[in-house]
């Protein structure tokens, strides 16, 4: 039997409903992000740099694109002998089969994998964040303590405190307080949704989670809780960098932004490369009189417009006279003659016709208020038609023009 110090576990099934009409046919994990990445980039290279070589990947929901990206981890130098990247749906039993029903029962169902490494600690992850971190410190943090379970926090804005879980620790760090996603937080320490448990201790709490009829077997509403009333011993682990929960259109696009304007995840890092599958393009091309300031453009594009603050992903098209400011433009899509893009995320593949406009108050014919903060959002392969104007906080979600 092959024996692990430590494997990762990474929670990539949920739908991501909140990111609306881009999410609508993948994945959350598999969205794209700063240029030429996705989100499961980040948990991957984390794993890849903090010499964690055997990773199972939980998928449920529109798994293909992930599945398809991920392949066998060999971009993210995980396609080793003795460990690797394994993509692990809910499969059928003897008896029945079911989805998966929680964080926990993820676990739970693929407890059977985890036992084939045999490991002495297991490291849960979410795959929707985007943010840098060596785990191997927080593993050595988690046995230096001798935790049966360590979690990862960080502070955030007060306003946000209640889409967490909140703790707080003692003098020596150990965790004396948790409520998940509180009403009224008592501070702004939140779980990151990172955890490093005993597998012994972790397996026999998901088979007691299991067979308790009451738990909605999910980890911050009632594993944690569980072992901490049980006074089992928890700590807190601080993490001081990046870190971006990419759960809304908004703060997708901040986090996109948040590149452009300070770039404190340090994309530049070569101790830290971001690995990814990005597939190999020609140079980008900018035209002798397009403009382009305060920008990432990615190799395969081409630019004949106007582009401010706003980050391109590969194969993207801006047409002459057309103009990108404050935007994130996804693979493949195309902003055609005279149109104006403001505040937005396009899609993959989108079209934006001719002196049409996205994001800009004014004389929109159409206006579908489903984002917030002012940013609007095309879905992927929508085809907007030429002279076509929607508002801020639009969410195109197919082809349409003019009044509906």
């Amino acid at each position: 039997m092959v024996t692990k110090d430590c494997i990762a576990m990474i929670l990539a099934g949920g739908q991501g409903s909140r990111l609306g009409v881009l999410t609508s046919q993948i994945a959350k994990p598999a969205v794209q992000y700063g240029g030429k990445y996705r989100i499961i980039d980040f948990p991957l290279t984390n794993c890849a740099h903090s010499g964690l070589d055997t990773v199972g990947i939980l998928t449920q929901y529109k798994p293909l694109e992930l599945n398809t990206y991920v392949g066998n981890g060999a971009a993210w130098d995980l396609d080793t002998n003795d460990g690797g990247v394994y993509i692990l749906p809910p499969y059928m039993r003897e008896k029945d089969g079911q989805w998966y029903k929680g964080t926990a029962n993820a676990i739970y169902q693929n407890i059977a994998f985890i036992d084939k490494f045999n490991p002495e600690h297991v490291l849960i992850l979410g795959g929707d964040h985007i943010y840098k971190m060596d785990y191997s410190k927080m593993l050595a943090y988690h046995k230096k303590s001798n935790a049966d379970c360590t979690i990862a926090m960080i502070g955030v804005d007060m306003a946000e405190a209640s889409r967490f879980g909140i703790l707080a620790t003692d003098e020596e760090g150990r965790i004396v307080d948790f409520e998940e996603k509180p009403k009224f937080p008592k501070s702004n320490t939140a779980s990151m949704g990172i955890y490093i448990f005993k597998w012994e201790v972790l397996r026999r709490e998901l088979i007691l989670d299991e067979n308790n009829p009451q738990s909605s077997n999910d980890f911050g509403k009632n594993v944690i809780p569980k072992m901490l009333n049980e006074g089992q011993r928890m700590f807190g682990y601080q993490f001081d960098g990046y870190w971006k929960d990419v759960g809304t259109v908004e703060s997708l696009w901040l986090a996109n932004m948040d590149l452009l304007d300070n770039d404190e995840l340090g994309l530049d890092d070569e101790e830290w490369t971001i690995l990814s599958r990005s597939a190999l393009q020609s140079p980008h091309f900018i035209a002798e009189n397009a403009i382009v300031t305060d920008s990432y453009i990615t190799e395969g594009c081409y630019i004949d417009g106007t582009v401010n603050h706003s980050i391109i992903f590969d194969g993207v098209t801006i047409s002459k006279g057309a103009v990108v400011e404050d935007s994130v433009i996804l693979s493949g899509a195309k902003i055609r003659s005279g149109a104006r893009v403001v505040k937005c995320i396009v899609g993959e593949n989108a079209v934006i016709g001719a002196n049409s406009s996205v994001g800009i108050d004014g004389d929109s014919d159409l206006t579908s208020p489903y984002c917030s903060g002012g940013v609007s959002l095309v879905g992927p392969n929508v085809n907007i038609q030429e002279n076509s104007h929607f508002a801020p906080e639009s969410m195109i979600v197919n082809d349409k023009g003019g009044n509906i």
